[in-house]
């Protein structure tokens, strides 16, 4: 059982990337970490890295029994205390063409990115909810979008398709979740330098030969050409997502990208969905 006075927060998919930064932060910080990775290895090298401040939670957000499991461990470790916060952070990324992708790959990467984010959350907003210490307010989620989650791109229609169903959930629950003052956040980077990115695959022989193949080589380029100017390292927007956390009154979504007025907010705001429909066009496909 764990002190009334320390903070602690969950963070799904801490073994690489924001994940593993947010860990470190959270930790730096004073907050117990509870860590989900999807092996012992993971779990063991996070431990060494954050001592005593982490807690390891073996287990994959698409496996409902172990993630239920995780939270009953977590219960008995906060004893009548509370979760502090919730990160939704676990995340993967599925691209091609429409034309070329399986529904087994859309279904993966809303098992993933939806549906694991969904068992989460359900597992562990009763941890949130002001525990039994006098003068505890409850916890909050913080569910880690995109900018993808607000604007389409080419190639990406899994992961965008994925983010864009992120937005409308985080919308929902947080309207419901008012009833216990359970407050529900989306931060929304757009690229950052994580193995995420890094993992996309070159397109495939069947795709390059396609119609679809110079469209595909440019935006293949163009991603890990992104990935390389990252607008933040993960470290940076770890940073940011605990200043958030700390917020008494935090907004109920962050978007954080490289030259934003012209990468996100014109294209939003003030250009038609054909005017931008244009410009990817003259961009990617001459």
């Amino acid at each position: 059982m764990i002190n009334n006075d320390l903070k602690s927060v969950i963070i799904t998919g801490v073994s690489t990337g924001i994940g593993r930064s947010l860990a470190c932060v959270f930790a730096q910080n004073g907050y117990l970490v509870f860590g989900s990775v999807r092996n012992p290895e993971d779990a063991k090298r996070m431990e060494k890295l954050l001592g005593d401040r982490f807690f390891p939670l073996v287990f994959d957000v698409t496996d409902e029994v172990t993630v239920k499991r995780a939270a009953g461990l977590v219960s008995n470790v906060l004893g009548t205390n509370h979760l502090t916060g919730l990160i939704n952070n676990a995340g993967i990324s599925i691209s091609g063409p429409v034309m070329y992708l399986s529904l087994d790959d859309f279904r993966r990467q809303f098992e993933v990115n939806l549906f694991g984010m969904i068992a989460v959350t359900k597992a562990f907003v009763p941890l949130l909810k002001a525990g039994e210490v006098p003068g505890q307010k409850a916890g909050r989620i913080i569910n880690m979008g995109s900018v993808s989650g607000k604007i389409g791109f080419p190639f990406m229609a899994p992961y965008c398709a994925s983010k864009f169903a992120v937005e409308g959930f985080s919308e929902s629950l947080r309207r419901e979740l008012m009833v216990y003052d359970i407050d529900v956040v989306v931060v929304a980077p757009g690229s950052v330098a994580t193995p995420i990115w890094e993992k996309v695959p070159h397109p495939t022989s069947e795709v390059k030969n396609s119609d679809f193949g110079p469209f595909a080589r440019r935006v293949y380029n163009s991603i890990v050409k992104m990935n390389k100017a990252g607008i933040l390292n993960s470290d940076m927007l770890a940073q940011k997502v605990f200043n958030i956390m700390e917020k008494k009154r935090p907004k109920t979504r962050y978007t954080y990208v490289k030259n934003k007025f012209r990468e996100y907010i014109v294209p939003r705001y003030f250009l038609t969905a054909r005017m931008l429909d244009n410009i990817i066009r003259k961009r990617l496909m001459r």
